[in-house]
């Protein structure tokens, strides 16, 4: 275990309560990662000073889809009449204090997800929640899109001037990325997409590690998504 002091992001605790155990989430502050840089090289230097046998790894996906350059220029995208049509229709709050990013509310981002699931799932999906709508169920057309389609974002960030006008695509093969940082780090990985609506896993070492489990120990996103720079997040039972 490396000397070095490991604090919290402003406003987080490092201490959580998750599945009946305590735990330390411990943020690993990097430098700011560009395309081209390797992830195994990152955590080489960054994480792996600071990792214990039993530890648990998570990793930010922004940071896989950036290291496997899966990134794009907003004004790149070629956008369909569908992607405009469906942007229109995200409820992001947009002009409100509830406001916190376009996600999906932008028709490169909504266009990279049609990409990403196919254009007959996504159909599927919009029709169904535009029917369950009324019935008070929300989130359907996220669940039936699925996680990847539902990881990509634009912008990639508001608060990294050199990713403002970037979008982010779904991670390649998050599973075998988890997997193989087990392998080479011998602790249990999780490839996570986490923001201030909530945590889910993309990738994992192990089934044992849940959805559940994810929300209950990052409900408050304690790594941060951008100019807090802690894109690895070490997990130790306290």
């Amino acid at each position: 275990m490396s000397d070095v002091a490991i604090v919290p992001n402003a406003g987080k605790a490092l201490e959580r309560t998750a599945a009946g155990s305590r735990y330390l989430r411990l943020p690993i502050k990097t430098r700011l990662i560009m395309p081209g840089d390797d992830l195994y090289t990152l955590l080489d230097e960054y994480v792996k000073p600071h990792l214990e046998q039993s530890d648990l790894l998570f990793v930010s996906e922004k940071i896989v889809c950036i290291t496997q350059n899966r990134i794009i220029r907003a004004a790149d995208v070629t956008t369909s009449w569908l992607a405009r049509f469906l942007a229109k229709r995200v409820r992001n709050h947009v002009g409100t204090p509830q406001f916190r990013g376009f996600g999906h509310g932008t028709a490169p981002a909504m266009q990279l997800l049609i990409d990403e699931a196919g254009y007959p799932r996504v159909i599927f999906a919009a029709v169904v929640a535009a029917l369950t709508r009324s019935f008070g169920i929300k989130g359907a057309f996220y669940y039936l899109v699925g996680k990847q389609a539902k990881s990509i974002d634009c912008p990639m960030s508001f608060t990294l001037e050199q990713f403002k006008d970037y979008a982010k695509r779904a991670p390649k093969d998050p599973n075998n990325v988890a997997r193989a940082l087990k392998e080479r780090y011998g602790v249990e990985t999780v490839i996570v997409d986490a923001n201030y609506r909530g945590a889910f896993f993309l990738g994992r070492s192990t089934r044992a590690i849940t959805d559940a489990f994810i929300i209950d120990l990052l409900k408050d996103n304690p790594a941060g998504q951008d100019s807090e720079m802690t894109p690895f997040l070490i997990v130790r039972k306290a």
